[in-house]
Parts: structure tokens; C-alpha cells; sequence
């Protein structure tokens, strides 16, 4: 039985609550740990956490109770110091998502984690969803040949109130806008299917916040070894949050939320359908296991299998670095005006979080700090229809 701590109970640890709930025969929930532990008490009560311990810093966790794997639920301005402690105190790692506001705050929890033999997972649960497993499968499968372009769309809406949280809006605390913190979710699935681009250009605006330093849209093309080009679009502007990943392969056009189409040329070039061949994506789509586990609850469910078993977890370290490296380079791109080549050196201005503070453009001055907004939220799509 692996005991777990969960440290930062605010908006996105429920999802991690119920994903180590749902496998009570492998874990138990045995700290919570927040700057607020009123915070901490409501989860507890919800959850019927009764033996959990609370505390109001992670170090004092550290020293307080014993435990094995910790989910960390914190703003991203300290995902770096925070997993770093618990790697060398002996713990495994689950980080959310972004790992972190820095390629070398990223190298630097990577070299912990192998330091100390312990396991750093960082949270991308949408790989855990069924019609993005299954699309990268497809793809993978060589069926509808070389891809050479895909369109991501990372579509949210977030209202003026959004960036009143004290952390939300700065670049120290929130370590970017809507590139960083909401299309981190389809970046990390472009990077997980087409891997690292050559070069890219972007870029930055703030449109709807003005009280944030941080951009709200962001647009890039990115350009990789064999000529695909990959267009990017983050957003917090977007009405009905409509996300999708559309990737166009020789032979057919397909997606998440799934659709497959094919086109064959006429003697002229001009296309006609070619629904023998989309029927036989469908096919081979369809036939496809389906997710055991989805979302969080898949991602838990394969960190505690990597521990359980010796083995490694499906996103590890240097996976999530992959998307911090896209990310940064929308950033460098978008800033400097000029096409980024990747990767990205170590002694480039943008690898730390100094170099980027310095450059990147503040778009307002954050002019209202609230402790805590109170609402639903919403997690993104699922990619069904």
C-alpha cells in the first residue's frame, strides 16, 4: 500500500483526490498540505480523508509524516523548488502540469529525480483519453502516411475575474499567459506525436485581460526536418472553448475530436472523395482497445504501476521538458520577432526563468490580487463529440 500526500488543494487537486480514491487496495491519502489549510480541512471532510494529516508548508510535511508518492497541485512558480525537496527527501513525483516556468528549473528536477532513483511523472492527462491514445496509435501505424500538417487548437474563455487571483497574470508567479498554462495540454500531444520541430515563429498579444502582464493569444508555425509545418493557436478568448488536434497525412485527414477524411485526385488534380480508404481508417480506428483508465485517473493508474513494478512511468521528465521547449520557444519567438531554431541552448537568455522574466513583453500591470475566486471550472474537452 503506497502512502500519498497531495500538496496544494486548490482547483485541480480533486482530480488527483479521485484518481488515487479510485485504487483504495494500492494507495492511501495520508497528508494534504496547502498555504490555507482551511483548504486542506474542507478536502478532508469531502473526502472522508479521516487519518489524512494537514499541514501549511511542504517542508514541514517532509519532516512530519512518512509517505511515498506525492501529487504536487501548486501555481507553477514553485513546482520546481517543491519537486525538488520531495525528490531528495526520497519521494516519487507527480507534478502538474506546467512542470515548470524554465528549461533549466526542468533539467534541474530531471537530474534530482535521478539522483535520488525516484520516479518524476509530469501531468499531461489528456494522453490518457481515448480518442487521443487512439490517434496517436493510428498515426503511429504508418496508415495515412507522412503527416505535413497539423492544426492545434487550443480554444478556452476566461472572463476579465480570471487573473484577480493573486498569482494568476505575473510572470513571476504564473510563469506565462494561456501558451504556458492552457495549451500546454495540446502541445504536449503535438510534441508527443511529431516530436521536436526545427524552427518557429509566433506571436504574443493581450486582447480581453488588462490586468494581466501576461499574453492571452498567442498564434505559431512551427517547421520540422521533413517540411510539416504545425500551426498553433493558444487562447483564453475563445467563446465555446472548441479545442482540437487535426493532423492531414498524405492519405487522409484525421483528428481528436476523431473524424477521418480522404480525398483521391482527378486527372486535373482537383479532389473527389475516397470513402473506400476512410472506411478503412474507421475500421482500424474502431478496432483500437479502448482507455481502462482516462484522464487523471489513467495517469495515477500508471505511476503507481511504474512503482509498483520497477518500471517507468509513460510520461517521465524528460517528456514533459519536450513541451516546456515548445513552449519556451513560442516565447523567444514571439518576443524577439524572428524564427527560433531548436533546440534550445543552454546558454540562451530564454532556458532560465531570470532570462525570460527580463525579455518577455508585460502586456498591463496586474492591478487587482484577490485571495481565492469561488465557481465551477472547466478542464477542456474530451475530444468526443
Amino acid at each position: 500500500m503506497l502512502k500519498v500526500a497531495i500538496i496544494g488543494t486548490g482547483n485541480i487537486s480533486p482530480m488527483h483526490i479521485e484518481g488515487y480514491l479510485a485504487f483504495p487496495q494500492r494507495c492511501e491519502i495520508v497528508a494534504l498540505c496547502d498555504i490555507v489549510p482551511v483548504k486542506c480541512l474542507q478536502i478532508k471532510e469531502k473526502n472522508k480523508l479521516n487519518d489524512a494529516v494537514i499541514y501549511d508548508s511542504h517542508k514541514a510535511l517532509l519532516e512530519g509524516t512518512d509517505f511515498d508518492l506525492v501529487s504536487i497541485c501548486t501555481p507553477p512558480f514553485n513546482h520546481a523548488e517543491i519537486t525538488i525537496d520531495c525528490l531528495n527527501a526520497g519521494k516519487h513525483v507527480i507534478v502538474e502540469k506546467p512542470m515548470a516556468a524554465s528549461l533549466r528549473e526542468c533539467d534541474e528536477m530531471i537530474a534530482a529525480a535521478e539522483a535520488n532513483g525516484k520516479l518524476l511523472s509530469v501531468v499531461a492527462q489528456n494522453r490518457f483519453r481515448g480518442p487521443i491514445w487512439n490517434l496517436k496509435r493510428l498515426i503511429d501505424s504508418g496508415m495515412i502516411g507522412k503527416l505535413v500538417h497539423a492544426q492545434i487548437d487550443s480554444h478556452w474563455w476566461r472572463g476579465h475575474s480570471y487573473y484577480d487571483l493573486w498569482w494568476r497574470g505575473l510572470w513571476d508567479k504564473e510563469g506565462g499567459g494561456c501558451t504556458l498554462n492552457h495549451a500546454v495540454h495540446h502541445i504536449d500531444m503535438l510534441g508527443w506525436i511529431m516530436g521536436l520541430p526545427e524552427e518557429t515563429c509566433a506571436m504574443l498579444t493581450n486582447v480581453s485581460h488588462d490586468n494581466a502582464e501576461v499574453e492571452d493569444l498567442s498564434v505559431a508555425v512551427m517547421r520540422y526536418k521533413d517540411g510539416a509545418l504545425a500551426q498553433v493557436t493558444s487562447s483564453v478568448v475563445n467563446h465555446g472553448e472548441e479545442q482540437q488536434i487535426v493532423f492531414n497525412g498524405e492519405k487522409a485527414r484525421v483528428s481528436a475530436p476523431w473524424r477521418v477524411v480522404s480525398q483521391r485526385p482527378q486527372p486535373n488534380g482537383h479532389p473527389v472523395a475516397n470513402p473506400e480508404f476512410e472506411a478503412e481508417v474507421e475500421k482500424f480506428y474502431n478496432t483500437l482497445p479502448e482507455v481502462e483508465y482516462e484522464g487523471h485517473i489513467g495517469q495515477i493508474d500508471d505511476v503507481l504501476t511504474a512503482i509498483e513494478t520497477g518500471g517507468l512511468p509513460l510520461i517521465g521528465g524528460n517528456e514533459g521538458r519536450l513541451t516546456i521547449e515548445l513552449i519556451t520557444a513560442i516565447y523567444k519567438a514571439g518576443t524577439e520577432g524572428r524564427f527560433i531554431s531548436l533546440p534550445i541552448a543552454k546558454d540562451d537568455t530564454f532556458y532560465t526563468v531570470e532570462g525570460i522574466q527580463a525579455s518577455v513583453p508585460k502586456f498591463y500591470e496586474k492591478t487587482t490580487s484577490v485571495d481565492d475566486l469561488y465557481g465551477d471550472i472547466t478542464h477542456g474537452s474530451n475530444y468526443k463529440y
